[in-house]
């Protein structure tokens, strides 16, 4: 008969800056996309991407008879994946050379690790514990084990001694700040008949947009179901539904529900958008909190043409949080987001 031992008890948290090391790799349970993650996803973004939306034309123009999971809850769901290791995170810093590399299907499943690239202390300030940027390589495979997306992001970790001087001063100008036009256009689904969608445009009155053309979307959204989208995609960091754990004190919305919110703002602008292709970075540059009202604009910075019907359009995006003031009695504006993102459009 074995003997009864004392039990212990283990405190389950996220790793701090001076648990990483360069070359840690982590998992995640892998994800198999359904429609209720699309159908959730829809009713919290509203956004009018025209594939996922609309299964007889996706079939027309996929081949498919699977409807098209949005790009953006794809993204959002792997970022959802990479989380164990920014549980801890303060606030994410930037996003790299962010590929979509095959398009993704109700039903597949999505498997991702995370890799530690790099670790830079940040400078020390009087009276603010130590924290440090984590530079992540993420890589994402689908039911084929082929690769959907890779790309880089950066988190900021708390130190776990708040006083810590760990020397690390990793460089992070190797991670790619653009991506090659040629690769863009070697993601771009050969066997889409994306005729079927030239001749069906959407018959709205848009503007014809040229390169250094400007955009400001005057339709607005109010951040909501903030921390059900962060359920819905997995992503564990503690700011995000713990108030107590932000050093704001109120819960911080998750970056890529802002992205999100952009992203729907600008397909009310470029209707007839087939997909979303690349970013080629993505930085925050403020927080954002529940009830914040998002706006956006942006500015047509290039086009190239494709072998098939339509353009690769890169934007600038600028997006902004406007946030009631109970002392002013008034909004404030900050921008909060500069993104640089690719659009495959007619």
């Amino acid at each position: 008969m074995t003997e009864a031992t004392d039990g212990l008890t283990h405190y389950m948290g996220g790793p701090y800056f001076e648990d990483f090391k360069i070359g840690d790799v982590f998992g995640a349970p892998s994800v198999t996309v359904t429609d209720g993650h699309a159908a959730l996803y829809q009713a919290i973004i509203g956004d009018r991407l025209r594939l996922p939306l609309d299964h007889n034309l996706c079939r027309q123009v996929t081949g498919s008879d699977r409807a098209l999971v949005h790009p953006m809850l794809v993204i959002n769901l792997v970022n959802g994946q990479t989380t164990y290791v920014s549980q801890n995170v303060k606030g994410n810093l930037f996003y790299r050379g962010l590929m979509l590399q095959l398009p993704v299907f109700i039903g597949d499943t999505l498997t991702t690790t995370t890799k530690i690239v790099g670790l830079r202390q940040n400078r020390q300030k009087t009276g603010r514990p130590a924290t440090g940027m984590v530079a992540l390589e993420m890589q994402t495979a689908n039911t084929d084990d082929a690769c959907v997306m890779r790309y880089w992001r950066c988190p900021m970790i708390p130190c776990r001694d708040e006083k810590a001087d760990t020397g690390l001063q990793n460089e992070f100008d190797w991670i790619p700040e653009t991506l090659d036009i040629n690769q863009l256009n070697a993601t771009l689904p050969a066997d889409w008949n994306t005729s079927v969608f030239a001749a069906n445009p959407l018959d709205l009155p848009t503007p014809t947009l040229k390169v250094g053309d400007k955009v400001v979307v005057e339709a607005q959204d109010t951040v909501t179901c903030a921390p059900e989208l962060v359920r819905l995609t997995g992503n564990i960091a503690f700011t995000h539904t713990d108030a107590s754990r932000s050093y704001l004190g109120k819960r911080l919305v998750y970056g890529g529900h802002t992205i999100s919110l952009a992203f729907a703002q600008i397909c009310r602008a470029i209707p007839n958008i087939i997909t979303l292709v690349a970013w080629q970075g993505c930085d925050h540059l403020g927080p954002v909190l529940e009830e914040d009202i998002i706006r956006t604009e942006f500015t047509v910075t290039n086009e190239t043409s494709t072998a098939c019907d339509g353009l690769l359009r890169e934007l600038h995006v600028q997006s902004f949080a406007q946030r009631w003031n109970s002392e002013s009695t008034s909004y404030e504006e900050s921008q909060v987001l500069d993104w640089r993102l690719i659009v495959w459009s007619l």
